[in-house]
């Protein structure tokens, strides 16, 4: 299992700031959000393909839960693929420019997506997950054999739903999204 060390460029809130402005931001998202910072961790573990073919990356302790999970889920005849693992800050910046640049509008990109350096993704804990015959991230995932099957066994594994059905965070609900918590 090859690590990845990582440059941490983005140490402060005053960092996240200037991102933020570039991206048009309120600065006022910081303190509304409700959202902790997500710093990068300092080492990633290759976790092999998601399901777009893209390589994924883990925190080495996630990647392992997340392996041991799978497995048991598959033991009992459910299937969980990985949709989306560890997300840079940089990244996360592209994905609502480009989120904007398609016509949406920043206000709504924000309830869909948290705003760089706010997302569990960045801290290489969080997994998107999806299953055969349902779409990724769509809501429908939480009527499938998956879903049931995650929500009675993922916190054996350390796995967390983070945006439940009629929480009042700022992002939407998401079936899919699950972060471990060591």
């Amino acid at each position: 299992m090859a690590l990845k060390t990582l440059n941490m460029a983005i140490k402060t809130i005053e960092d996240l700031r200037v991102i933020h402005r570039r991206l048009q931001i309120p600065d006022e998202y910081i303190d509304i959000c409700g959202l902790p910072f997500c710093p990068e961790p300092e080492e990633l573990a290759a976790a092999g393909p998601d399901v777009f073919g893209r390589p994924a990356l883990l925190e080495p302790q996630a990647l392992r839960s997340w392996q041991q999970m799978r497995q048991a889920a598959a033991q009992d005849s459910v299937e969980l693929h990985l949709v989306s693992a560890y997300r840079s800050i940089d990244y996360q910046a592209e994905v609502l420019a480009r989120k904007v640049a398609s016509g949406r509008s920043m206000e709504d990109v924000l309830t869909v997506n948290a705003a760089p350096g706010f997302s569990e993704h960045h801290s290489g804990r969080a997994i998107d997950i999806g299953t055969p015959g349902c779409p990724p991230l769509e809501e429908e995932f939480d009527q499938t054999q998956a879903f049931r099957w995650l929500s009675k066994h993922a916190k054996d594994f350390g796995f967390l739903l983070s945006y439940p059905k009629g929480s009042s965070g700022i992002i939407n609900y998401e079936p899919w999204h699950w972060c471990f918590h060591a």
